[in-house]
């Protein structure tokens, strides 16, 4: 198994010459290791270690005759190999020599080539010369052939004639394109000279085929062949077109022609200029309506003939009806802008409006089952863009702002004129005093705003939000006006006659418009009325009470001057008689809603608690003893329990009335110890906080009884304990002014006494 040193000595210098032998050869001995220590590793194995010899001995006898085989068949190749190699080398060194010699022998012939290059010459010069013979008959009939096309052409034959002036224009070019090959540019100019007349029949031939395009739509219904065959002719220049330009050689003059393009820019031109260059159209709503109108009939009824017989006569690719609808869309586009541009009504900005966003789109029009499913202008965009139509409905807003003012203007001074007249206001089935302006006013609102809806959502909400404008602008006019017969009936209270009958109905006209504001708007989610409008309603309506309580005081003064007196003490009927002037009020007032008729009789309750407090004020009196005082006492109650009694009466609760004031004030003139006072004083500042120092000085001058001292502490109490006025508090003595207390006369400058 193992190798003797001699072995190894003779394997050294191979392994080093072979390192990869090496390498195999002792993982080859590490296998044969191994393998031996695994079979002979008990002793009874050792038995067959001559069968195990004899066995590799054969096997590898085997495998170095397979080895000696296999590199004898490589040998033998090899040897194959290098002798065709030889055989090449021979071959290709008498190629090089044969070579050689045919070069000598070309060079020995040089002189002999000239000779050829002349006869090269000649023979070019001939075979131009046979061109020419062979088209000279056809140059001389040139002239006659223009003739005969021009004759073609008259007769409208006009595929014979564009058929002679192919053939003309392939001669022309063919000619063109030989002289630019052989570079004779300047022969180019006399062949375009001779063939001068193809320019005339090409405009002639392309005159009437324009004409024919122009003409395209009555043609396609009366006599579709002529149509057709200036399509066919505009395709055959197509094709040459299209030929010349991929062989990019020569591109004769004239070319490319693009009668295709030409095609369609005089289609265009012609749906165009039929519909759309109006040179005066009446821009006001009635021609205009007209005009729309008609527009809407031809345009279907055109793209219709498009569509069922102009596209059978066009090659596919043509897409004629794609191009006539975008032709259309874009034409009235921008006729549409050219008419915003001018100076329109309201009317014709509706109708421009509902044209473009409702009637276009719709079954009359573009949508009309005649042309669907083939006519879609969805993928052209708006016929109005986004922001032309929010330019448009603003200019609407705007004519229908100054109409809507116009016809308020108008309402209120019929309705001014109307508070002048000889008669009562018109009455409702309740009894309650009414005019046809808030009808009037709301009916044109609400029309108007409901015209909008027809158009868009934004163009309604614009319209409702300039109702609102105008309807608060109104109400300041309205508020105006009745400022206005305020003043005319204060310089004559005979004018107007019934004065407060037109006042009580304006207050009803302002509820009913108060109530109808919600209304208007579209949603009804969202009604609510804006702070400004509510705002000016409530003014209107307290200007109209104002005015209602100035007139009831006006009949309610010459009575409160009258208070306090030596005569009223005693027993007069001063508050009876108011009790019937605020009764005959009443009776007005019955003729108004009830929330304002509640309005007015506690402001009109308040109006007599005031004055009757103010007339108390004014220092007319002075209690002169105690039974003077005791008269004033009983006065007072008996002219506050008549007055309580009336506006009980009338429907206002003892709660909401401000004549308990009357009572508290009679609680300080009755009591008895004008020591206690500050007391009394304490729980009056309490229960009404507005009171002030001079209204509680004038009140403790009317007992007549009250010393300094005991002043000095009511006002020095009042000072310890300041009073603030709750939220919900109804003033009362702070609209009370108590007069000037008098000065002593003084002779000259100087310090009084």
């Amino acid at each position: 198994m193992g190798m003797s040193a001699e072995d190894e000595r003779a394997a050294s210098p191979r392994d080093e010459e072979w390192p990869e032998a090496e390498k195999a050869e002792k993982l080859a001995r590490g296998a044969a290791l191994k393998w031996a220590s695994g079979v002979f590793y008990c002793p009874e194995k050792l038995e067959g270690l001559g069968q195990y010899r004899s066995r590799e001995t054969q096997r590898n006898s085997s495998i170095q005759s397979r080895l000696k085989s296999t590199v004898q068949s490589y040998l033998e190749g090899v040897g194959v190999g290098l002798e065709q190699l030889r055989l090449a080398a021979q071959e290709v060194q008498s190629v090089c020599q044969d070579l050689g010699a045919a070069r000598w022998a070309l060079l020995d012939s040089a002189d002999r080539f000239q000779g050829l290059q002349q006869m090269r010459a000649l023979m070019a010069e001939h075979v131009q010369l046979a061109s020419v013979v062979q088209v000279l008959p056809q140059l001389f009939s040139v002239h006659e052939v223009f003739s005969h096309t021009l004759q073609l052409l008259h007769g409208q034959h006009l595929l014979e004639a564009h058929a002679e002036l192919m053939m003309m224009e392939h001669l022309r070019d063919d000619i063109l394109s030989q002289l630019h090959l052989r570079g004779l540019s300047s022969a180019q100019a006399t062949v375009l000279s001779y063939f001068g007349g193809l320019q005339e029949l090409n405009e002639s031939l392309a005159k009437q085929l324009w004409d024919i395009v122009g003409s395209s739509l009555r043609l396609v219904r009366e006599d579709p062949v002529l149509f057709v065959t200036a399509v066919r002719i505009i395709e055959r220049e197509e094709k040459i077109d299209d030929t010349l330009l991929l062989e990019a050689t020569f591109l004769p003059p004239g070319r490319p022609k693009g009668w295709r393009q030409k095609f369609y820019h005089v289609l265009q031109e012609t749906i165009t200029g039929a519909h759309f260059h109006a040179a005066c159209m009446d821009a006001e709503g009635p021609g205009l309506a007209r005009h729309l109108a008609a527009l809407q009939k031809d345009i279907v009824s055109e793209l219709r003939v498009v569509k069922d017989l102009m596209v059978q006569c066009v090659p596919a690719h043509y897409n004629i009806l794609r191009v006539c609808t975008a032709t259309y869309h874009q034409a009235l586009t921008s006729h549409l802008q050219d008419i915003l541009r001018e100076d329109l009504d309201k009317q014709a900005l509706f109708l421009l409006l509902e044209w473009a966003l409702r009637v276009y789109h719709s079954p009359e029009m573009m949508g009309h089952p005649d042309l669907l499913p083939e006519v879609d202008v969805s993928a052209l965009g708006p016929l109005m863009s986004p922001e032309l139509v929010d330019q448009t409905e603003r200019k609407y807003v705007v004519k229908v702002k100054a109409s809507v003012l116009e016809w308020m203007q108008r309402t209120l001074e019929v309705e001014f004129k109307e508070w002048f007249r000889e008669e009562e206001p018109e009455m409702d089935h309740q009894g309650f005093f009414q005019s046809a302006l808030p009808v009037i006013v709301m009916q044109m609102l609400n029309e108007n705003i409901q015209v909008a809806s027809l158009i868009t959502d934004s163009l309604q909400q614009k319209v409702y939000n300039m109702a609102l404008e105008e309807l608060e602008a109104f109400l300041v006019r309205l508020r105006e006006a009745l400022v206005q017969c305020g003043k005319e009936h204060q310089k004559d209270r005979t004018i107007p006659k019934y004065y407060v009958s037109y006042l009580l109905a304006m207050l009803n006209n302002n509820l009913a418009l108060s109530s109808s504001v919600s209304s208007l708007h579209p949603d009804t989610a969202h009604r609510e009325v804006p702070t400004s409008l509510r705002a000016a309603l409530e003014r209107m309506q307290k200007k109209a009470c104002q005015l209602l309580l100035e007139e009831l005081l006006l009949d309610l003064q010459p009575l409160c001057l009258q208070l306090p007196s030596r005569k009223w003490l005693s027993g007069s009927q001063l508050v009876s008689s108011m009790c019937e002037v605020i009764d005959k009020y009443a009776k007005d007032f019955s003729h108004v809603r009830k929330p304002v008729f509640m309005l007015l009789l506690m402001e009109s309750e308040l109006l007599v608690a005031s004055q009757y407090l103010r007339a108390l004020m004014q220092k007319k009196m002075v209690c002169k003893s105690e039974e003077e005082r005791g008269q004033l006492c009983d006065r007072l109650l008996q002219d506050a329990m008549l007055l309580r009694e009336l506006f009980c009466g009338l429907g206002l609760d003892q709660s909401q009335q401000s004549l308990e004031a009357v009572f508290a004030l009679r609680e300080l003139i009755c009591l008895k110890d004008p020591a206690l006072l500050s007391l009394e004083v304490l729980g009056f500042i309490t229960k009404y906080p507005d009171i002030s120092d001079e209204h509680i000085s004038t009140l403790l001058d009317l007992r007549g009884d009250v010393s300094k001292e005991v002043r000095l502490m009511v006002l020095e109490m009042m000072a310890q304990h300041p009073q603030v006025l709750p939220e919900s508090y109804r003033p009362i003595f702070s609209t009370i002014l108590v007069p000037a207390p008098e000065l002593p006369f003084c002779l000259r400058k100087g310090k009084c006494a």
